[in-house]
């Protein structure tokens, strides 16, 4: 007899099991976060829509030139909470996509906060 494969690995499994809760709207869109081994990506997303509403994916390389994963992340979350700003979002629902709230995912978080953006 053969084994079973596991398709999914625990983290998309944690994934598909938290999207069941967390939605979001025009008023309270979806902060998600991708964690690359290289960089960190944000964006807002309306889940109602299906529409991607601010992100940083082509700044991100500047904001990570000649500092650490941790101070980078930091910034990525300031300079999404500016651009949110200025298309008048507040309010966030944070999506942490099934990585652990701790070191880069964290600071992202407190890098938002201190932008201005409620999560």
């Amino acid at each position: 007899m053969s084994k079973v494969i596991l398709r999914k690995t625990t983290r998309e499994r944690r994934i598909v099991k938290i999207n069941g809760t967390l939605i979001g709207t025009a008023e309270r869109p979806r902060l998600s976060v991708f964690r690359s081994n290289k960089y960190i990506y944000a964006q807002l997303i309306d889940d109602k829509s299906g529409k991607v509403l601010v992100d940083v994916s082509a700044e991100v390389k500047k904001i990570h030139e000649k500092k650490t994963k941790v101070e980078a992340a930091k910034e990525v979350g300031k300079h999404l909470a500016e651009k949110a700003k200025s298309k008048k979002i507040k309010d966030v629902v944070f999506d942490r996509r099934g990585y652990r709230y701790h070191g880069r995912v964290k600071s992202l978080a407190d890098g938002a906060r201190e932008g201005g953006l409620n999560l």
